[in-house]
């Protein structure tokens, strides 16, 4: 083939291969672990990936492809490539390519284009994998044909095609992902010795060694770390090799954590201890599913969504197991169980605001953030750290053993005080860096505070008249409306008589204050505190009236009620980090917003006083919000189980 129509060559095989297919080209010279290939080739959460010698794009990347291809095939000067030499770290991987003595020459060099299925793990991705394998050491699938290459040019960059092209992505702005490799190797050896040298330093890497290391999330609890992963990654290779996904582990976990709700909820002492250890057996299944989707690389919105929404669903059901047990022994913690949904969730809540306002802010320049980093460097400040703010980990082997050798009282007691000064830790230290930070903030940050803060109808028309008065407030006018409208609401639902007008009166009050805290684009410093504390006045309206109500059911509905109304919440987030947007506002509006469903609550209980009528008001409205909800939400996330995964995987906001 003449020396310059290897990329028409390769552009020909590409326009053969169905444009809803993966392609991967790799350099037939390609020395280096498996995984190495794996990690560019068959992570499904990329539109493009590369290491060196090897290069993938999903559908969505192909027309940068082509470009980049016609733009080689027209003799422009291909940009010099980014390295992908070894680093510090770990990345995964199972067998090495196997040198073929004396491979490398001139003309022994191929690369090939394959197509790829959708699925996670395609049939002609593993046949890349496989092929890299072969004797000859070539990493290219053999399916789509090979496109024999020039001869070699020194110096030139476009010796190595995939290179070329990860270099002409970068140019076109669309670069590849180039996943970190750790101590991994992926190499284009030019002769016989390279190559000897490239299999030298495969063979002295423990490749499944370092792929188990790698299944580990790096930042993790103390507990987690130390006394759940140093077995649960073996696990999560056992359920690899047997073929089963992440979703599965993941749906596994829910089960245990509901059967061990149900032991609770027996309210005898063997129940108890059940309950602990089932409860322990979740986590560990917990933390198996992700490190299965990491040692596999099976990853998925789908698979996303599911891990962090049973979190929840498996945490506060048992809450109510623990509740009804205690209730068959003759103690009501209703509203205790329902104070620790509230304040976990409103939690959350602050993690994400706070993670939302600065996703792309730019000018950090917070003393705060400064010194957090500087302690971060010290060993057991890490640690320390990691253990205050009671992650999941931490959080679930505190509620287990207390279950197993206390009272539901007890442990609902301890879990509070816990979770309260974990929040105001985590509270204090973010209003710091907020306060002490120069930042812009972009409208896509804005649009997403917006988003968490839940407004809706009477809010929005609310903020429409306010408006132009807003404009000539000071800067903190949002956050200080939300926390007097917060604050007045919940606080008159709980010292007013039960049957009183007060709280329904305060809650027309809770709808203007809201209106006002949205009026304007949520781009203050600490405006990212307007969605908890709306989060925190109506969750806490409900929870300080059904308390106050002394109605039988009361309190076990409204947990009813706040759960579906937090799933609703948390679904609003992991559509927004997961790029999708958040939920339609014509879902928003339907469910009431914050201040109509506060506002609809309130006169319940005013107009239902001392009848069941305020039970039965609860939970029809539990039931609405969570069809409402439950429906379009599962429409949603199984439409996108295919799509491209959430990119974060740091698990519960720290």
């Amino acid at each position: 083939m003449a020396q310059d129509a290897a990329p028409d060559a390769l552009a020909a095989r590409l326009a053969g291969i169905p444009a809803d297919q993966r392609v991967a080209v790799v350099d037939r010279r390609f020395r280096g672990h498996r995984h190495a290939l794996r990690l560019a080739l068959t992570d499904p959460r990329f539109d493009a990936a590369a290491v060196t010698g090897a290069l993938t794009v999903r559908p969505a990347a192909r027309p940068a492809l082509q470009r980049a291809l016609a733009a080689l095939a027209g003799g422009t000067p291909p940009a010099t490539p980014a390295p992908t030499a070894p680093a510090p770290g770990a990345a995964a991987g199972t067998s090495a390519a196997s040198p073929q003595p004396g491979a490398g020459g001139p003309d022994a060099r191929t690369a090939a284009a394959a197509g790829t299925g959708p699925a996670a793990r395609t049939a002609a991705a593993s046949a890349l994998a496989t092929d890299a394998a072969a004797p000859d050491g070539a990493g290219a699938g053999t399916a789509a044909g090979r496109v024999t290459l020039p001869a070699q040019r020194r110096g030139e960059a476009a010796d190595v095609l995939p290179d070329a092209l990860a270099a002409r992505l970068d140019a076109l702005g669309a670069p590849p992902h180039r996943p970190e490799l750790g101590v991994l190797v992926a190499r284009v050896p030019a002769d016989s010795a390279a190559a000897e040298a490239a299999a030298g330093a495969v063979a002295a890497i423990d490749e499944e060694s370092v792929r188990l290391r790698s299944a580990v999330k790096s930042r993790d609890g103390f507990f987690t770390t130390h006394f759940i992963s140093p077995y649960s990654r073996y696990l999560a290779r056992w359920c690899a090799r047997r073929g089963l996904t992440p979703n599965q582990v993941t749906t596994a976990s829910l089960l245990v954590a509901l059967i061990a709700a149900g032991c609770a909820a027996t309210g005898e002492r063997a129940g108890f201890v059940a309950a602990g250890i089932l409860l322990i057996a979740s986590f560990v299944l917990d933390c198996t599913d992700g490190q299965l989707a990491r040692y596999s690389l099976q990853y998925s919105t789908l698979g996303a969504w599911l891990d962090a929404t049973f979190d929840r669903a498996k945490e506060y059901a048992y809450y109510a197991g623990l509740a009804l047990g205690a209730a068959r022994g003759h103690d009501d913690v209703w509203a205790l169980a329902l104070g620790a949904m509230v304040l976990q969730t409103c939690r959350h809540v602050v993690d994400f605001a706070f993670n939302e306002a600065n996703h792309d802010a730019t000018a950090n320049t917070s003393p705060t953030a400064a010194l957090s980093d500087r302690l971060d460097s010290v060993g057991w400040t890490v640690w320390a750290r990691r253990m205050i703010v009671l992650p999941i980990g931490e959080r679930w082997a505190l509620i287990a053993v207390l279950t197993a050798v206390t009272t539901p009282r007890i442990t609902f007691v301890v879990l509070l005080v816990g979770c309260a000064l974990a929040a105001c830790y985590t509270t204090a230290g973010r209003v710091l860096r907020s306060l002490t930070r120069r930042a812009r903030r972009t409208d896509r940050a804005a649009q997403a505070l917006a988003d968490l803060a839940d407004s809706g109808p009477l809010a929005e028309a609310v903020a429409r008249v306010l408006r132009p008065a807003a404009r000539r407030l000071p800067p903190f006018t949002a956050p200080a409306a939300a926390l007097a409208g917060a604050a007045a609401v919940a606080a008159t639902a709980a010292l007013a008589p039960y049957g009183s007008w007060y709280p329904a009166l305060v809650a027309v009050l809770y709808v203007l204050t809201s209106g006002l805290a949205v009026a304007l684009p949520l781009k203050g410093a600490l405006d990212w505190l307007v969605p908890p504390l709306l989060r925190a006045g109506e969750y806490g309206t409900v929870l300080a009236l059904a308390a106050v109500s002394g109605v039988n059911g009361a309190l076990p509905a409204a947990f009813c009620l706040v759960a579906a109304v937090a799933y609703h919440h948390y679904d609003t987030v992991y559509r927004i980090r997961g790029g999708a947007g958040a939920p339609p506002r014509a879902l928003v509006r339907a469910a009431g917003g914050h201040e109509g469903r506060t506002l609809v609550v309130a006169l319940a209980a005013a107009v239902a006083a001392h009848r069941s009528g305020f039970t039965a008001t609860l939970a029809v409205l539990a039931t609405a919000i969570a069809l409402l909800v439950l429906t379009e939400s599962i429409r949603f996330w199984v439409s996108a189980g295919a799509t491209a995964a959430v990119h974060d995987e740091s698990g519960e906001p720290a």
